[in-house]
């Protein structure tokens, strides 16, 4: 579903992505940790084609992100750690706004926004301007117009901060039948435990290189997530 290859970007001299190489599968959910300033963000962006970069290759269902970004951006969905939402428009209005983009029917759309909307217990703010809404409200609405189109692909920086516990559940099961329904998901977080919990594999960065890969057992062995990765980063 995902698969990078040598990929390295540079900010001037400074190489914040150099020669990363990954790959997931469809029906895999992937955990990508590191320290601040480890290239989580930027190898994210360049995966849904928002960073250009200097050397390497990204595929998405076996589609270039350089050759064809279109294509490839129908298939993925990107949820930032602070999204950037329009406060004019109500929440519906976004959503709708977001599945006409995406050129999602009246019906299919209606649908998918009152089972999101529901589970994370949102309905009730849609008609509310986004400027109004807190952190949480807008991180689930950045949620529900992620999955609105069905994405094969779903990318995440941070996916979890500003959602209640309730809301966090709900997500992870949402994730979970994302996957079981043949989509993938690769996101970043520091927050180990979950990932330990939620994740199939693991990608540990730091300062720009992956020091290690593989899947949840094979990364921590009898340990835990959270001591492999300090040893490793320090």
């Amino acid at each position: 579903m995902l698969v990078i290859k040598n990929l390295s970007k540079s900010y001037g001299e400074k190489k914040a992505v150099d020669g990363v190489s990954l790959q997931i599968k469809a029906g895999e959910i992937c955990a990508f940790i590191g320290h601040n300033g480890a290239g989580k963000t930027t190898t994210l962006k360049a995966c849904c084609g928002i960073l250009g970069f200097e050397e390497g290759e990204i595929l998405v269902d076996g589609i270039s992100v350089k050759e064809n970004p279109l294509e490839c951006k129908k298939r993925i969905a990107y949820i930032p750690d602070n999204p950037d939402l329009y406060g004019f428009m109500t929440g519906i209005q976004y959503l709708n706004f977001v599945a006409d983009i995406y050129e999602v029917p009246a019906e299919v759309r209606a649908s998918r926004i009152k089972k999101y909307a529901d589970a994370l217990e949102l309905t009730f703010a849609l008609a509310q301007n986004i400027s109004t809404y807190s952190h949480g409200m807008k991180q689930k609405i950045a949620v529900i117009s992620a999955l609105i189109h069905e994405p094969k692909l779903v990318i995440m920086d941070e996916p979890f901060v500003g959602l209640d516990p309730k809301a966090a559940h709900t997500f992870k099961e949402l994730m979970r039948e994302i996957c079981q329904n043949g989509g993938a998901i690769f996101f970043s977080t520091h927050v180990l435990d979950v990932a330990e919990k939620l994740c199939d594999k693991v990608v540990i960065i730091k300062d720009g290189k992956l020091i290690k890969a593989g899947t949840m057992d094979e990364v921590k062995g009898d340990t835990s997530l959270e001591k492999v990765f300090l040893e490793l980063v320090d």
